[in-house]
């Protein structure tokens, strides 16, 4: 995998308070891949979400983007692994959003739209307020972590179909992994 494939954005998680997520690629290896390691690649992301600001995002915006997406990693990953969650996490997260008010203001033009964000930090509240709605709601058992040590990614699965996250290079390592488990147990029958 090139470095540009490595820092290329993921839109396949199933929402986007986990495609948030996914902007931190292998994520428990020795070597993460930050996707948001610029204020740029922030307005890039966001602009890709339909959340753009009206004022654009700076060093701290950015600090604060990595915050969130780390309290509800957090979040997630106790809710997928059926854990209570860590009080610490939900005490950030319930104070972020009571900060954040983000009255819904319509627009229609060719189609229904939301008022863009003001700031960097309404466009948060919406995205955390969707976290909120899945981590609480039925949506919460759709929710599956990958397996690779390295990832753990959150998606959401509601046919409960995969196995690894939607990124190929996880399905790839765990089909490879998998064979050569298979192929090491039928040499040790053999040789029985």
């Amino acid at each position: 995998m090139t470095t540009e494939d490595k820092l290329a954005f993921r839109f396949d998680c199933g929402a986007t308070w986990l495609n948030l997520l996914a902007t931190t690629g292998r994520r428990f290896s020795a070597n993460p891949v930050e996707r948001l390691a610029t204020p740029e690649r922030l307005t890039d992301w966001l602009e890709r979400v339909d959340l753009a600001p009206q004022r654009t995002p700076d060093d701290d915006d950015l600090r604060r983007v990595w915050q969130l997406r780390e309290t509800l990693r957090a979040l997630a990953l106790a809710t997928v692994d059926r854990q209570p969650p860590p009080a610490a996490a939900v005490a950030e997260l319930a104070a972020f959003v009571a900060d954040h008010p983000d009255p819904i203001r319509l627009a229609a033009d060719e189609r229904l739209r939301r008022e863009p964000p003001a700031t960097v930090d309404d466009a948060l509240a919406r995205i955390a307020r969707e976290a909120v709605g899945q981590l609480t709601g039925a949506e919460r058992t759709a929710l599956k972590s990958c397996p690779e040590h390295d990832c753990r990614g959150v998606f959401l699965d509601p046919q409960d179909r995969r196995r690894w996250c939607p990124a190929p290079a996880c399905a790839s390592r765990g089909r490879v992994r998998a064979h050569r488990a298979r192929r090491s147990a039928e040499v040790a029958d053999q040789a029985r």
